[in-house]
């Protein structure tokens, strides 16, 4: 079921007399539970796009739906009970920090006249949800950045919204923390049915949860598709950097480098998608062609809707050889492309 639709949406600012377009005629739709990605380097208006999904933007051109609203033709009073149905969380918090946890988590049911017993039971379970249970008292002053973070989403989830919003929720966190709150969001995900978008400029975020993803650069969607797919075969120069975040080693290009001073072997690069990431390709193509395989790295990144495999050897032959070898990965549904030559 479609959720969210986005038809022909640009956003153009007036900044010193000079026009400049944040967001650029983008389409976009967006299915019922699902954890949509948005992805792009700092200045692609991936902020802008997400802050026009609940009207914090008005688009300058284009029509924005959420659920059965029109957005942009809904009177005042109309756009804030939509927006209780669409919450938002930060990079940085924005908690209150003169109100502790319980009462950062209760302020929006306060707002909206929920009764005060109500309003109790609701932030119990809501603690409990994001894993807070015993910091009810804490103020944001005494909690960590992860904690402040469980906060925030709590507080995004009391009016029991149909999206969640996600700008840059884990930029502020360190890795292992940023691990801990995606978990969080996709177990959040599966148990309430909740749409989230998500918008990062961290490939390996999209990669831990998110079933698809849109590439933004400069304003524009430039890709977008299921996470797999875009991993297997990413059809701009953008997208193919992002992707290189999570499946090539950082080491990768040194040892490629080592191996070439060496002149050894013709350098290749492996690509295993689905359950082929976890055959021993390898070693069925030294048995079978005969050639001298040195892996030089590795690596398997797990995405929501399968496993991606990247993998640099150089293999040693003769020409025959080499394409006999080739010819075997293809057959294998491995991707096979050279590198180098030796």
């Amino acid at each position: 079921m479609l959720l969210i639709h986005l038809n022909n949406v640009s956003k153009t600012f007036q900044l010193k007399g000079q026009s400049v377009e944040a967001v650029k005629n983008v389409d976009l739709d967006i299915e019922k539970g699902e954890v949509f990605g948005v992805v792009g380097y700092s200045g692609a208006g991936k902020s802008t796009l997400v802050r026009l999904l609940n009207l914090l933007e008005t688009p300058t051109t284009g029509t924005v739906k959420i659920a059965d609203y029109e957005m942009l033709n809904l009177s005042n009073r109309a756009l804030r009970a939509a927006r209780q149905e669409i919450s938002m969380i930060f990079q940085h918090f924005n908690l209150l920090w003169s109100r502790t946890v319980h009462d950062n988590i209760a302020f929006p049911l306060e707002v909206a006249g929920v009764a005060k017993s109500e309003r109790n039971a609701r932030v119990e379970e809501l603690i409990n949800l994001v894993g807070l249970k015993g910091r009810e008292d804490s103020y944001p002053s005494q909690l960590s950045g992860g904690q402040k973070q469980r906060v925030g989403i709590a507080r995004a989830l009391a009016n029991d919204p149909k999206v969640l919003l996600c700008d840059e929720a884990t930029s502020a966190l360190d890795p292992k923390t940023t691990s801990s709150i995606l978990e969080l969001l996709h177990d959040i995900n599966q148990k309430l049915g909740l749409t989230i978008v998500l918008i990062t400029h961290e490939m390996p975020v999209i990669q831990k949860i998110c079933s698809r993803v849109a590439v933004m650069e400069d304003g524009n969607v430039v890709e977008q598709g299921n996470v797999l797919d875009v991993f297997k075969h990413p059809q701009q120069e953008i997208t193919r950097t992002f992707v290189r975040q999570v499946t090539d080693p950082d080491d990768a290009n040194q040892a490629i480098e080592e191996q070439l001073r060496e002149e050894k072997g013709t350098v290749i690069r492996l690509t295993f998608v689905g359950g082929d990431a976890g055959k021993p390709v390898v070693s069925e193509l030294i048995r079978a062609c005969d050639v001298t395989v040195n892996i030089l790295q590795g690596n398997i990144a797990q995405t929501q809707n399968g496993s991606y495999g990247s993998l640099f050897v150089s293999i040693e032959g003769d020409e025959k050889q080499l394409q006999d070898a080739i010819a075997f990965l293809q057959g294998h549904q491995v991707e096979a492309e050279v590198i180098s030559d030796a």
